[in-house]
């Protein structure tokens, strides 16, 4: 599991940073995307694939997320 941080930048697309690898991505695909659930799999535009636990959406956050597939 990695520390992730999640924003919107000003074009409305969410930005997935991993805290200790100082790597910032975008989201380009997500499993669940609505405000009261939001998260699953999260596919960056970089090809990698990570998950999130479901959770009601509120950004910008800090949480937990499991690398599933490298690219």
């Amino acid at each position: 599991m990695a520390k992730i941080m999640l924003r919107e930048n000003s074009e409305g697309e969410v930005l997935f940073y991993v805290v200790k690898k100082d790597i910032e991505e975008t989201i380009e695909k997500i499993e669940f995307d609505s405000d009261e659930k939001w998260g699953g799999e999260i596919q960056l535009k970089n090809g990698n694939i990570w998950f999130i636990k479901p959770m009601p959406k509120k950004l910008p956050d800090q949480v937990n997320a499991k690398l599933i597939r490298r690219n």
